[in-house]
């Protein structure tokens, strides 16, 4: 199966899945956006938990139904925990997703990443155009945690990286990409505001590793999670709003008021272009 054999009608069923299913899913991400990521997975239905120590990281690891790596800060001890979660979710084949958070900006972001990348097999790998093409060799422009350059071939960057680790790739930007080795979709859904306040990509990790979590078929849940995270924005962005703060408080809303019938309320069959 690749990516784009997934339908966007099938968002209704992947959201009353997850919903039904309330997944523990196990994250461990950077300070600026904990609240954020753990309020996303509880919104989406899901069950967070936020064990970051080493030893304590992996046995929590263990008893969950996905495992979020964020690298947004990377001390010794959150890498060792990092390691040591990743290896307890593969040995139990729990699914495992990757923020690689800034990487490409310094050496030392690029070294833990690759190490992770090494040691630990990974479900899907969520990164914004300049993480994603860092990871692959392209050259990027990240500045801080921020993409800041042009990745015209952004969908091919994102099926190289999908073919060299085994993994889905969703590449956020101003449209996402969902990839795999055999192919790649554009998802129309979205708001311009997401860009406007910081965490939103963290989030979207999170909703990945969600969906993840809940569904047997991963390149249904990378799909599905970025699709649905789309048009809660777009829901949020129809909301009274008068600049990021209200837009955020309203996008955290529309997540907890995605159901299946109101994603069914959308024209999903426009939402997913095959691009590869």
């Amino acid at each position: 199966m690749s990516v784009t054999d997934i339908a966007a009608a099938d968002l209704t069923d992947s959201i009353r899945t997850v919903r039904g299913t309330e997944p523990l899913v196990q994250s461990l991400t950077n300070t600026v956006t904990i609240n954020d990521v753990a309020n996303v997975i509880l919104h989406w239905g899901g069950l967070p938990v936020m064990a970051d120590s080493p030893g304590d990281a992996g046995e929590m690891a263990a008893l969950s139904s996905a495992l979020l790596i964020n690298t947004g800060q990377i001390p010794d001890d959150r890498v060792e925990a990092m390691h040591e979660a990743g290896r307890n979710a593969n040995e139990r084949d729990i699914p495992v997703i990757l923020d690689p958070v800034g990487v490409g900006s310094t050496p030392s972001r690029e070294a833990v990443a690759e190490s992770l990348l090494s040691e630990i097999e990974f479900t899907a790998i969520k990164g914004n155009y300049g993480e994603i093409a860092a990871l692959t060799g392209v050259e990027a422009e990240v500045k801080g945690v921020e993409s800041v350059g042009d990745y015209e071939d952004i969908e091919r960057t994102a099926s190289s990286l999908a073919e060299s680790t085994d993994a889905l790739v969703v590449a956020s930007g101003v449209d996402d990409v969902v990839a795999d080795a055999d192919g790649a979709v554009r998802l129309a859904a979205g708001h311009e505001m997401l860009g406007e306040v910081v965490g939103t990509g963290c989030m979207l990790g999170a909703t990945v590793a969600t969906f993840c979590a809940a569904l047997e078929n991963p390149h249904e849940a990378a799909v599905h999670g970025t699709l649905a995270f789309g048009l809660a924005g777009e829901l949020a962005g129809e909301m009274d709003h008068t600049g990021p703060g209200s837009y955020r408080t309203n996008f955290r809303d529309a997540v907890a008021d995605m159901t299946a019938d109101t994603a069914a309320e959308f024209d999903l069959e426009d939402q997913l272009e095959p691009v590869l």
